[in-house]
C-alpha cells in the first residue's frame, strides 16, 4: 500500500478555507477517486505542540491507496478538476508526497 500526503503549509498571509476543504472539495475528491481509494484522513493543524502554538501546516491530508500505479491511473483521469478547484479554498502551495505505507489500521468507531 502506498499513502499520498498532501501538506498545506501555514504561511503567512495564506488562506484556507476548511470548511469548503471538508465539506465540497474533499467528498468530491473522495467521489471520484472511487473503490480505488482505500483510507483517507484528514488533520487540520492545531497548534506546534504547545498549546496557543502556530502549527507548521494549516491541514493535512492522507490517502491510502494499493500501489503508485492505482493512484497514479485513477489521479490522471480526475486531477485536472481537482487543481482546478483548489483555488476555490486555498493560495498556498502544496507539498506533496509518496510514501510506501507500513502500518495502516482501520478508523475505530
Amino acid at each position: 500500500m502506498i499513502t499520498i500526503t498532501i501538506l498545506y503549509p501555514n504561511k503567512e498571509g495564506g488562506r484556507f478555507d476548511a470548511d469548503y476543504y471538508i465539506n465540497k472539495h474533499m467528498p468530491m475528491s473522495i467521489a471520484q477517486f472511487g473503490d480505488a481509494l482505500k483510507g483517507i484522513n484528514i488533520s487540520l493543524g492545531q497548534n506546534a505542540g504547545v498549546p496557543g502554538s502556530k502549527p507548521p501546516f494549516v491541514a493535512v491530508c492522507q490517502l491510502v491507496f494499493d500501489s503508485q500505479e492505482a493512484f497514479e491511473k485513477r489521479f490522471n483521469e480526475i486531477s485536472a478538476g481537482l487543481i482546478a478547484d483548489m483555488p476555490a479554498y486555498t493560495d498556498i502551495d502544496i507539498i506533496f508526497q509518496i510514501g510506501e505505507a507500513k502500518i495502516v489500521i482501520p478508523a475505530l468507531q
